[in-house]
């Protein structure tokens, strides 16, 4: 296992594949070293039995989680110190390998819980994930950080021109992971980077159950149907609906992304179109200003310990662009470009508000609603023509795994037999 991978896994806005095709086989009894027998009833203990070791959801509760992250951590530490203490020379496959196959019940457990709480994220699954976090930030430290284990990986990094053009980019990459998590740090910085880890993530987590919440919470009721001009039937009978599910009269708008609301290029109301707009845009504003204000300055304050000038170079440093100013410099030739565009499409629109004949300044939340005016003024396009194309399940069975069928040969058919 990469160790960047468990140290993914703890970040709220990563969604981990819920099974792998294969799951790393290991020596018979390595699974039940810390088990108990009271363990041994809980699914994420073993290997799943489904095909593609695909997980038992039909088995597995919120109540089984927390057992498994501590067993997995427990026998992930037991593991990689019999890497780091093993008396023979350290090679690719006593050590490197082995981390790979290491901490099976570990991932098992996090690929499970963080697939789902990013999806069903209901105060249970919170509560759990903001327990854990940290747990997995110091977890995944004890081992980046663990010095006998660097000067194993360490001695197989500077003799890596021996490996397998394959072992060799693992080597490299395994051993960038251990320096670039503080491995090379004194052990007062070491301290430090470890504190900085875990305010770290329990700040991502919170900034991130808080956006979660908000996706559930954050609704306008509107009262008069009349308000709702522009929206089509089945769209204001969802809203209606919507409002009954709530125990509400009228109809509930839901907020969904950022800025973007669906309902923003249909409805006539102005009025209602500010209200959506401005409810999306600042919302969070009170509580995650303050979270966005500390996580920047315990990145920056990492960073400097990392020796890197600031988060932005740190975070690219090990990517394909390797320096923010490759980054800059593409968004600054875009950047006049885009701005360019944007005016000219607001004066299109300003011109289309006055023929509306109306008399006001274009603002955000008239935006997609008169956009989608000088579509059909000057296309004849109209975007409620084309939504039946684009139902998710046309989307995927006439476009996806159509095109895959046809370029590939591959047919995905409903498996009806797996929990789900």
């Amino acid at each position: 296992m990469r160790l960047t991978l468990l140290a993914a896994a703890i970040s709220s806005t990563l969604l981990l594949t819920a099974c792998n095709d294969a799951e790393t086989q290991h020596p018979e009894g390595s699974g039940d070293m810390i088990a108990t027998e009271a363990e041994t009833s809980n699914p994420l203990f073993s290997q799943s039995p489904l095909q593609y070791q695909a997980p038992e959801f039909d088995k597995i509760n919120t109540g089984l989680y927390e057992p498994a992250f501590e067993a997995g951590m427990t026998q992930h530490l037991q593991e990689i110190e019999a890497i780091a203490e093993n008396p023979e020379p350290a090679t690719f496959e006593n050590t490197i390998a082995a981390m790979e196959t290491s901490g099976e019940l570990l991932n098992r457990t996090a690929n499970v819980f963080f697939n789902l709480s990013g999806l069903i994220s209901d105060d249970e699954y919170q509560r759990i994930e903001a327990d854990i976090s940290p747990k997995l930030s110091g977890h995944s430290d004890d081992i980046l950080l663990n010095t006998r284990l660097f000067a194993r990986v360490k001695a197989i990094y500077d003799n890596r021109d021996s490996l397998s053009a394959e072992e060799k980019r693992i080597a490299e990459l395994t051993y960038t992971d251990f320096v670039r998590a503080g491995a090379n740090l004194s052990a007062e910085q070491q301290a430090r980077i470890r504190e900085i880890n875990t305010e770290l993530t329990t700040l991502e987590t919170e900034f991130s159950q808080n956006v979660m919440n908000s996706f559930k919470n954050d609704t306008i009721l509107v009262e008069d149907k009349a308000e709702l001009a522009g929206l089509s039937d089945d769209e204001i009978a969802s809203l209606k609906a919507a409002a009954e599910g709530a125990g509400k009269t009228g109809y509930m708008i839901t907020l969904v992304n950022t800025t973007r609301q669906p309902v923003l290029g249909s409805l006539e109301n102005r009025a209602l179109r500010q209200k959506i707009w401005e409810a999306s845009a600042y919302r969070l504003q009170d509580a995650n200003s303050p979270i966005v204000l500390k996580l920047v300055k315990l990145r920056a304050e990492k960073a400097a310990l990392l020796g890197y000038p600031d988060w932005a170079s740190y975070v690219i440093a090990d990517q394909m662009a390797g320096d923010p100013s490759e980054v800059y410099g593409i968004l600054d030739d875009l950047a006049p470009q885009a701005v360019a565009a944007a005016k000219k499409e607001a004066a299109e629109i300003q011109d289309m508000i006055k023929a509306d004949g109306k008399d006001f300044t274009l603002e955000p939340w008239d935006w997609a609603y008169y956009s989608g005016k000088v579509k059909q003024a000057r296309y004849a396009f109209d975007e409620s023509e084309i939504k039946p194309y684009f139902e998710m399940n046309r989307v995927l069975n006439d476009g996806l795994f159509y095109a895959m069928n046809k370029l590939y040969g591959i047919t995905v058919k409903p498996r009806t037999d797996l929990p789900v």
